[in-house]
């Protein structure tokens, strides 16, 4: 069953900014671990950023410092704001909640995030 959705994604020149939302409805959100990950093409899913309960991150090696997620548990919302984009970034984006360090329910749609000039 399918717990989050994602949007904010669209169409960034190198260098561009986005700001991604990861939106939630069950009243246990704010216990979540939340994920953001993105599946390139002819790629496997891979973990961006991860946002514990408490506000503890971590990064891929591949965004840190221009990737920051961040959460608003009264809104129910996970929010990953990219900067410096590269076409390596080029992806859909995904997040979800996780337990034992896995992705927990099942994926939504995602949001396409292009970089291209």
């Amino acid at each position: 069953q399918v717990q989050f959705a994602e949007s904010g994604g669209g169409l960034v020149q190198p260098g561009g900014s986005l700001t991604l939302s990861c939106t939630g409805s069950r009243s246990t959100f704010s216990t979540y671990v939340m994920g953001w990950y993105r599946q390139a093409p002819g790629k496997q899913r891979e973990l961006v950023a991860r946002i514990g309960s408490g506000g503890s991150t971590l990064y891929a090696d591949s965004v840190k410092g221009r990737f920051t997620i961040s959460r608003d548990n009264a809104k129910k919302t996970v929010y990953l704001q990219m900067n410096s984009l590269e076409s390596a970034d080029t992806a859909v984006y995904y997040c979800n909640a996780e337990r034992y360090g896995a992705p927990y329910f099942a994926w939504g749609q995602g949001t396409q995030v292009t970089v291209s000039s």
